[in-house]
C-alpha cells in the first residue's frame, strides 16, 4: 500500500472519529459528557489492558495453527459484543419488544457458521499443501529418473 493511500485512509479515519465525537458530545440527551469519556477510557483500558493480552497469551500457548487462532479471535469479538443480549435473553420485564430475538440461538448459530468457515479454510489449506507436496515430489522423482537407455 502506498504512503499516499495510507495517509488518505488515516485522514478519513480521523475525520470519522471527529465527526462521531462531535455528534456524541453534542447530543442533547447526553447530560454529562465526562461520563461518556470515562466510559470510553474504561473500555479502552479493558480492551487493551486485559482482553487483547489475554487472547494473545491463550493463542500463543494453547492453540496451534493460524486458522484456529483467527477463529478464536472472531469468537471473542462476537461474544464480547453479543454477551449482554445473550445473558439477558428471556428477561424482557413484561415488554417483549425489549429483547425480541432469540439471542442465545443466534449467537450459537454465528459461532457455528464461523466454525464451519474456519474448518473449510483449514481443509482447503491442507489440501493445497498436500497438492503442492505431491507436485514437488513428482518433480524430484522426474529429475532423478534415468533418461532412457542409450546403448
Amino acid at each position: 500500500m502506498t504512503a499516499a493511500l495510507r495517509g488518505l485512509l488515516l485522514a478519513a479515519g480521523l475525520a470519522l472519529i471527529g465527526y462521531g465525537l462531535y455528534g456524541l458530545l453534542g447530543d442533547p440527551y447526553l447530560t454529562d459528557p465526562v461520563d461518556v469519556l470515562v466510559w470510553g477510557f474504561g473500555g479502552l483500558v479493558l480492551h487493551d489492558g486485559l482482553w487483547v493480552p489475554l487472547l494473545c497469551l491463550l493463542g500463543a500457548f494453547l492453540v496451534r495453527g493460524p486458522v484456529l487462532r483467527g477463529w478464536l479471535v472472531v469468537v471473542a469479538a462476537v461474544t464480547a459484543v453479543g454477551l449482554p443480549a445473550v445473558l439477558r435473553a428471556g428477561d424482557d420485564g413484561g415488554n417483549p419488544s425489549v429483547l425480541p430475538l432469540p439471542y442465545r440461538r443466534n449467537w450459537l448459530l454465528v459461532l457455528a457458521a464461523t466454525a464451519g468457515l474456519a474448518l473449510l479454510v483449514a481443509l482447503v489449506g491442507r489440501w493445497r499443501r498436500r497438492a503442492r507436496a505431491v507436485r514437488l515430489r513428482d518433480r524430484a522423482v522426474r529429475r532423478r529418473a534415468p533418461r532412457g537407455d542409450r546403448s
